[in-house]
């Protein structure tokens, strides 16, 4: 700006001036003060990089000096940490805008790093140099890196070994080597593992040449793995296997060491040739194993700390590198147990018994019941045979029930030794579980832990004494017809007692169904044929109850013939079944004599004389033959070629009988004697019913 008065007051034209001013400022000063002019100006536009100067602190607000008519504001948050934020600390900003609503000249301190990093970076540093930086946080695939601009260092490149968790390297200094740099992206890859790599493959052939077996070698954690640890020992790296790491029990590496951790160890093996070193820590003392025989004798009672539970057995600590373990039948002397966390948990503190130990496989075999004792060696002694005991029903099988005598002392009853009379398909018809029963102990085995139990054994066996004596061969009875089979039909007598009606007892004729002659539940009148105490079986027959029927009533219908006065009698089953075929004979139109009325048993028994009751002990060769048949018919019926025999010897040996029985008969049945005689043919052969 030209000020004129002055010019005028002078007295200087306008060309004399500009001469005089060219002669004053040569070509370099005019070049000065253009450039001055032109730095003006640049700091004037955004984009410029400006030296600033921190004022103060206002809020989030960080107020910086850069020159300008006004000051700038740059956001606290770009400072790398707040003790970076000091009143008259100088930094580089960035001019972003000179005109903002406040008035304020908004500058940005991050930008300025970034631009005079890169600057700095691409005029110092090249492919393949080391630089040194600080690990600011994880991103995707790796870690970002400060050094002087961020920088991306892959997840691949952080080790020789892909570590287990990149995170613990956030906030470190590492160093690395320039991978690549990508000017035009702005991007910087580096590599930690190349640089490791480097300095390693350097060392490892010094190492290898010195290592040997027993040597104690410094290494630092570098990894852990689930089964051991690797261990770097300056340029080449050993393993250091879990079972390596203490004579005690550990479930991960981890609870030994800690990565990065400097540790000394043990060589315990070397292979040159693969470059492999194996390394050892609890090699360092002794083995706890060498005289544990004399420090835990067979017998000995010892306090452990139960440090794992399985499903056969739970491990013991005795002490640091000594555990034992117990077998889940070690457990208790009663108890069924399914899982060993039944009786114990992990951490608890408990007494054992040491039951045997093993020093070459290092195996210590311990016993927690051993600690109580045993109640089957006094069970024979509590409950010897004979005791009546009441027990609770625990489980039912197919076999038979076991019941409870108290806390782990469990019996079982047969079920052969639920009844004497009656025949159980299965224990669940007499017992229930739960169910509280009076019993008879029979036999206690403490070898095999098994007590043998009976119930019907708390009464007398009724085939002994009352069932012979109540029911009498030859007797009639009621029963009720209780269950059908192929060979016949079981007739209740009485609750819990059957008898067996064969299928050739039902009727006269051949049969092939019993169901045609009687069902079940119907009431019946039967005769006993046959007792049998030693196979528990009653013989009826329904056939032989119907011939006394037919022959009363023939005996009511036939006029009686004067009989001279003697002893009352009564007929065996013989004589009346000749009687009956001599009578069906007169029916015909033959002409017999008449015969003298014996006294012919009803329905309610009459005691026999004396000369009747021998002849009744000569039973009839069929009969008796029938009476064995029906009562040991249980199982099987007869096949039809055996009843067909057992009716072809019926038709023989019953009239034999009946010629030698009247022989016995008293004098005033002489006529009946006579007429027996004349109802067999030559042959014996009893002649056919008409």
């Amino acid at each position: 700006m030209v000020d004129r008065n002055i010019v005028n007051k002078l007295g200087l034209s306008e060309e004399k001036l500009n001469e005089q001013v060219g002669e004053m400022f040569g070509e370099m000063e005019n070049d000065f003060l253009e450039e001055a002019l032109q730095t003006k100006v640049d700091m004037r536009l955004p984009g410029t990089i400006l030296k600033g100067k921190i004022v103060s602190q206002i809020g989030n607000d960080v107020i910086v000096e850069v020159g300008l008519k006004s000051e700038g504001i740059v956001d606290a948050g770009e400072f790398d940490s707040p003790d970076d934020i000091v009143p008259g600390k100088e930094i580089d900003v960035l001019l972003e805008d000179t005109d903002s609503e406040s008035g304020l000249v908004q500058l940005n301190k991050r930008k300025a790093d970034l631009i005079r990093g890169w600057a700095k970076i691409l005029e110092e540093k090249k492919e393949g140099d080391v630089v040194t930086g600080k690990v600011i946080r994880r991103i995707k695939g790796g870690l970002l890196v400060d050094i002087g601009v961020p920088v991306f260092l892959p997840a691949s490149q952080v080790d020789i070994r892909k570590p287990g968790d990149i995170s613990r390297f956030i906030g470190k200094e590492v160093k690395c080597v320039i991978l690549k740099i990508d000017v035009e992206g702005r991007n910087i890859v580096i590599s930690r593992r190349k640089l490791i790599e480097e300095e390693r493959r350097s060392s490892k052939e010094k190492i290898l040449s010195e290592i040997e077996v027993g040597q104690l070698r410094k290494g630092v954690v570098k990894n852990i793995a689930d089964f051991g640890v690797f261990v770097d020992l300056g340029g080449l790296d050993g393993l250091l296997h879990i079972s390596d790491l203490s004579w005690g029990r550990i479930s991960h590496p981890s609870e030994a060491v800690e990565l990065d951790q400097e540790i000394e160890c043990i060589v315990v093996g070397v292979d040159k040739e693969h470059e492999k070193i194996s390394l050892g820590l609890k090699q360092k003392t002794a083995s706890p194993w060498e005289d544990v025989e004399t420090r835990y004798p067979i017998g000995d009672k010892v306090k452990g700390k139960v440090v794992n539970v399985m499903n056969y057995g739970v491990f013991v600590r005795l002490e640091d590198g000594i555990e034992g373990l117990v077998h889940i039948s070690e457990m208790s002397w009663t108890k069924r147990l399914a899982h060993p966390g039944e009786m114990v948990n992990l951490g608890d503190e408990i007494e054992v018994v040491v039951l045997s130990v093993n020093k070459e496989k290092q195996e210590i075999s311990l016993g927690l019941k051993q600690t109580q004792t045993n109640p089957w060696a006094i069970a024979s002694q509590k409950y010897p045979a004979g005791t009546v005991v009441t027990a609770k029903v625990r489980s039912v099988a197919n076999f038979g029930a076991f019941l409870e005598i108290e806390p782990g002392i469990d019996g079982m009853v047969h079920i052969s030794d639920l009844s004497w009379t009656r025949k159980h398909s299965h224990p669940g018809e007499a017992l229930q579980k739960g169910q509280d029963v009076k019993c008879v102990v029979l036999e206690v085995n403490e070898e095999k832990r098994r007590v043998s139990l009976g119930i019907k054994q708390l009464t007398e066996d009724p085939w002994l004494r009352a069932i012979p004596e109540k029911y009498i061969p030859g007797h009639i009875i009621k029963g009720k017809v209780a269950k059908l089979t192929n060979f016949g039909a079981f007739v209740e007598l009485e609750p819990e007692l059957e008898g067996l009606l064969h299928i050739s007892e039902l009727a006269d004729h051949k049969i092939d169904k019993p169901q045609d002659i009687v069902k079940v539940g119907d009431e019946v009148e039967v005769k006993i044929l046959k007792v049998d105490s030693d196979s528990r079986k009653i013989g009826l027959s329904l056939r032989r109850v119907k011939w006394a029927e037919e022959e009363q009533a023939a005996e009511a219908a036939a006029p009686k013939p004067h009989v001279p006065a003697g002893p009352e009698k009564v007929l065996s089953d013989a004589d009346a079944h000749q009687i009956r075929k001599q009578q069906l004979k007169s029916s015909e139109g033959d002409s017999v004599e008449s015969l003298a009325e014996p006294q012919i048993r009803g329905p309610e028994l009459v005691t026999p004389s004396a000369p009747d009751a021998e002849k009744a002990d000569e039973t009839p060769a069929q009969e008796q033959e029938e009476e064995d048949k029906g009562a040991d018919s249980e199982t099987s019926e007869p096949e039809p070629a055996q009843q067909a025999e057992a009716d072809a010897d019926a038709g023989t040996s019953e009239p034999q009988e009946a010629q030698e029985a009247p022989q016995e008969q008293p004098e005033q049945n002489s006529d009946a004697q006579e007429q027996s005689v004349e109802t067999t043919d030559e042959t014996g052969q009893e002649p056919e019913k008409s």
